[in-house]
């Protein structure tokens, strides 16, 4: 997989993932909202991990630093 996640993109992912984490496990919300933010935390935490996203590829898009600039 190309790398298409930079490493401010990166930590901004797993800030947000621990925070859907968090309100996913303490705030009284219905089951399928409950599954909405468990998927949207998984998915931010695994792009941040591989520092490649899907959805950057699709749109020829990168966050990663060019070298020689």
């Amino acid at each position: 997989m190309t790398k298409n996640v930079g490493n401010w993109d990166r930590i901004v992912r797993a800030l947000g993932a621990v925070g859907l984490g968090v309100l996913a496990l303490s705030a009284p919300l219905p089951s399928w909202a409950l599954i909405l933010l468990g998927v949207n935390a998984v998915y931010l935490l695994l792009t941040s991990v591989c520092a490649s996203c899907a959805g950057y590829g699709l749109l020829g898009k990168s966050t990663c630093a060019i070298p020689g600039r």
